[in-house]
């Protein structure tokens, strides 16, 4: 099947997202088979951070040798490899590993991938980075359904991510084989070979703006379901709506982010989410019934759903170097800050609840209103043809 190269790379995005997806959401039954409690899950779950950040360091050099096409032809198959052996893990160690290679290839593949869309905008002159992560988002929603059906229907994790992971992948790789690479966006700073992606001032401003992004997804694919279960008194496809709900109002304000960011500009429309996003952490932490925690997670959804590809593309249009080198700076600085997020929120959910895990967020929600307006740093004229 003939797809334009902007239309195979969302489908790529849809197609990682079913992959890492399918995983999040039997994150509680992998915990239940370990019987272990929140804390050393927290400690578990800290694999994919850590496999993240010693990956990111070297990652804008690799993409520059590679190119997007070959890391998303070997990443992907081995992101679907680490999906499956989660399920089997035989205790929280093994899981920890398995999510260090499973962070490492995400890494990899998620810088490629936005990395193209760039690349892809600047060679057509619209933005289309906010419609391919929420066509991300898509690919999450459905597989949190499919997850969401197969734990009401009793199907053990390790059948659901063992059938879906050599499924995923063949399907990845059938989107990516025939992609053609856009060339690197014009103006772009003199790639150094092989060197790390230092961050620079802009970066740790970017990070700070985008930090909430970085924890509230973070919370909401490892911790609402949980939240559910240990909240409320009710069935597991239920509890399983609370990340389906959130996944599905991030990927529907995506897919308008970008007409709304052209009308009013990235820092109006940031503004707007943060406040949207503050709102719904605050009914999440006293929700009293299920229905008023699912209206929660909603407005943390859509409060959520375009600060992560906002900063990707701010980053990307700096002009000081090429776009893979600050947005790996970007991806590396804000993976150290939230590095020890799993862990700590763990540990608030151990000893203060589950409830307590969301309610600390609200701070990151100010932060990223106040520094909104980095959003205009960049260079005019390196937006690609109008």
């Amino acid at each position: 099947m003939s797809f334009s190269p902007q239309t195979r790379i969302a489908l790529v995005f849809f197609a990682q997202a079913i992959i890492a997806g399918a995983l999040i959401t039997r994150i509680p039954d992998i915990q239940a088979a370990l019987a272990i409690n929140e804390e050393v899950l927290g400690l578990a779950l800290l694999g994919q951070p850590v496999g993240n950040l010693v990956t990111i360091f070297i990652a804008s050099a690799v993409l520059e040798q590679q190119g997007t096409r070959r890391i998303l032809v070997t990443g992907l198959p081995v992101l679907a490899v680490c999906t499956a052996l989660a399920a089997v893990a035989p205790g929280p160690a093994a899981l920890f590993v398995v999510l260090a290679v499973y962070g490492s290839a995400f890494a990899l593949t998620n810088l490629a991938m936005n990395i193209e869309v760039d690349q892809q905008e600047a060679l057509d002159g619209r933005r289309f980075m906010n419609r391919c992560h929420g066509i991300g988002s898509a690919g999450l929603l459905v597989t949190s359904l499919v997850g969401a059906a197969l734990r009401g229907a009793g199907v053990p994790a390790s059948v659901h991510l063992l059938v879906m992971a050599p499924l995923a992948a063949a399907a990845a790789l059938a989107l990516v084989l025939p992609l053609k690479p856009a060339p690197p966006r014009p103006q772009a700073g003199v790639a150094r070979r092989g060197s790390v992606a230092l961050p620079t001032a802009m970066t740790f401003l970017l990070v700070g703006f985008g930090i909430s992004a970085f924890l509230l997804e973070g919370a909401a694919r490892s911790w609402s379901i949980i939240y559910m279960r240990d909240s409320f008194v009710s069935p597991d496809w239920l509890d399983s709506l609370s990340l389906t709900v959130f996944i599905a109002f991030m990927a529907g304000g995506r897919l308008v982010a970008d007409r709304f960011t052209e009308r009013f500009g990235p820092p109006m429309v940031a503004r707007a989410l943060m406040a949207i996003a503050a709102l719904g952490l605050t009914l999440v932490a006293l929700a009293p019934t299920p229905l008023l925690a699912l209206s929660g997670f909603a407005l943390t959804g859509l409060g959520t759903s375009a600060i992560y590809p906002l900063t990707l593309s701010s980053a990307a249009r700096l002009p000081d170097r090429p776009s893979s080198e600050n947005v790996a700076a970007v991806t590396m600085v804000g993976s150290i800050a939230v590095l020890a997020a799993p862990a700590i929120l763990g540990s608030v959910a151990t000893h203060w609840g589950i409830r307590a895990t969301f309610a600390v967020l609200i701070p990151a929600t100010v932060l990223s209103f106040a520094l909104a307006w980095v959003l205009r740093a960049r260079k005019e004229g390196n937006e690609g043809p109008r």
